[in-house]
């Protein structure tokens, strides 16, 4: 995926909001290396010159809780030199929090406060493994 991603790209999803350029690419490469039984199954595509969409699976374990994860995505992507230039993903926060989060995501997964907490959570590990991992 990093690799299709233009200089410039520009990432959000419900969990990174916007990320930009080596972010991206970042956390791609984090999200890889840290599932060791990580499923992507492309479901769907549809492109043209500026842009496409596509709806893809993602299984997987979520780290921080040992629960297994089955995530629905609809993406949209811009291109720009043949490359992605704006890549947003959407998934329901909730569907998603009550699988990966287990109770705590049934009751709270709904919340603002949720949300910001695995925001951050998951922008301090990016930043982590930027560190330790930097893009060459």
């Amino acid at each position: 995926m990093a690799e299709c991603y233009h200089p410039d790209v520009s990432f959000s999803d419900p969990i990174f909001l916007m990320l930009k350029g080596a972010e991206a690419s970042g956390m791609w490469r984090m999200l890889v290396s840290r599932g060791k039984d990580l499923e992507l199954t492309l479901l769907e595509a549809s492109a043209d010159d500026d842009g496409g969409r596509a709806t893809w699976e993602a299984r997987y374990t979520f780290s921080q809780t040992g629960r297994p994860v089955v995530n629905r995505i609809q993406a949209s992507f811009a291109f720009r030199d043949g490359l992605i230039v704006r890549h947003v993903d959407r998934f329901p926060f909730w569907k998603w929090s009550r699988q990966a989060l287990g109770r705590l995501g049934l009751l709270f997964g709904w919340s603002w406060p949720l949300k910001a907490m695995m925001r951050k959570k998951a922008a301090a590990s990016l930043d982590q493994f930027m560190a330790k991992y930097p893009q060459h």
